[in-house]
């Protein structure tokens, strides 16, 4: 008898309480404590399934904390301040922040590091490579932002929302409804292959959950609302309202909310069914910096934080100083090594690779002046 995986618990729990909604799904495959995605594995790098900006090169987590030194600065250098990273991956970008950050007297020392992390196998690789930063305390994980103390806060989040679970609605004939992952009934379970499959919810009455833009958009067209990220970005608008500080939001997305479908499974650095495989293949979306903006006024009641931008990433990192930096490495590199840095420049920064697609959003008290917006 084979071992119980995801697959069976999905299609048990939709036999006992019906079709799942995508988001449920999404939650599942990522995070569901036995089987989720990110619950037993490091998928990051070359041995995994794709590569984030802070392992291309440390010239991303070193913009990211000289940005937060400019920023502790201008709040007039609490102390102590709360440092947090909502999804540190390896810990590798909180490293190389702290490592650029270290230079403005003071800031490691009022450094309290909070990692907001699901994962006990990240958060283990977290713990081993933050453990030579001369950190003041040692830092501190939680499973939820709402655990991470009150005061004074810089916030990271990069590749955060675009793996938070999103509903997904479509235009039908009579209205909108909403795409549901059920099972097929008439699989045969024997032959080893998913019996999942898409199946949509009766129209809903006004589908409140499509903005009044788009109710009348043309017959089969899809529309995705992240709630997770939307209540998320209230949370860390909010308090940044209470207790001063700042936030950067950097992911892949769209700078204002429209109609596509952006749901993708990704499994060994390649596009995989989005159904197959649940619990083994990364599942994420394009972010709405849109209706992240718009949640951002909400939290903070309209006017008590600044709302800045959205920014392509390679604007953002080439305005704060990525090519000098680059040409810094560049000196004394040998040829191998100025290939890898001429390399990681391009990808980071060039609007054919990650300089357009990812987006950078930033949120702070009202008055503090945000380099590059400033």
């Amino acid at each position: 008898m084979s071992a119980p995986s995801l697959s069976d618990h999905l299609r048990g729990r939709i036999e006992s309480e019906g079709p799942l909604t995508v988001a449920q799904y999404m939650a599942e495959a990522l995070s569901n404590p036995d089987f989720g995605y990110y619950m037993n594995r490091d998928p990051f790098g070359i041995e995994g399934d794709f590569i984030t900006a802070p392992e291309i090169s440390q010239m991303f987590g070193e913009i990211i904390g000289l940005w937060c030194a400019v920023l502790w600065q201008g709040l007039g250098a609490p102390a102590p301040f709360n440092l947090v990273e909502l999804g540190p991956g390896r810990g590798t970008l909180m490293a190389d922040l702290l490592k650029a950050a270290a230079v403005q007297p003071g800031f490691l020392d009022a450094a309290r590091v909070h990692l907001v992390e699901t994962s006990p196998v990240l958060t283990a690789a977290q713990e081993k490579t933050l453990s030579g930063v001369p950190l003041k305390t040692p830092p501190q994980w939680h499973r939820r932002l709402e655990d991470v103390p009150e005061g004074p806060m810089l916030l990271i989040a990069n590749e955060f929302f675009d793996a938070l679970p999103i509903r997904q609605f479509v235009r039908g004939r009579d209205g909108w409804s909403e795409r549901l992952v059920g099972v097929d009934a008439g699989a045969d379970p024997e032959q080893g292959s998913l019996v999942l499959q898409f199946e949509m919810s009766p129209p809903l009455a006004g589908a409140p959950e499509v903005p009044d833009d788009f109710q009348d958009a043309a017959v089969g067209s899809v529309f995705e609302v992240c709630p997770d990220a939307q209540a998320m970005v209230q949370a860390i608008a909010a308090r940044i309202a209470r207790s001063g500080g700042a936030a950067l939001i950097v992911d892949y997305g769209h700078p204002s909310s429209a109609i596509g479908e952006t749901l993708q499974a990704v499994k060994g650095h390649s596009f995989h069914d989005i159904l197959a495989d649940p619990g083994e293949a990364d599942l994420t979306a394009h972010v709405d910096f849109g209706a992240l903006a718009e949640a951002a006024n909400r939290g903070a009641d309209g006017g008590a934080v600044q709302v800045l931008g959205p920014v392509p990433q390679g604007a953002f990192l080439e305005r704060l100083g990525l090519s000098a930096r680059a040409a810094i490495l560049l000196e004394g590199a040998s040829p191998e090594q100025a290939e890898d840095i001429r390399s990681a420049q391009f990808r980071l920064t060039d609007v054919s690779a990650m300089g357009s697609l990812f987006k950078v959003l930033a949120l702070a008290q009202p008055g503090l002046a945000v380099p590059p917006w400033s």
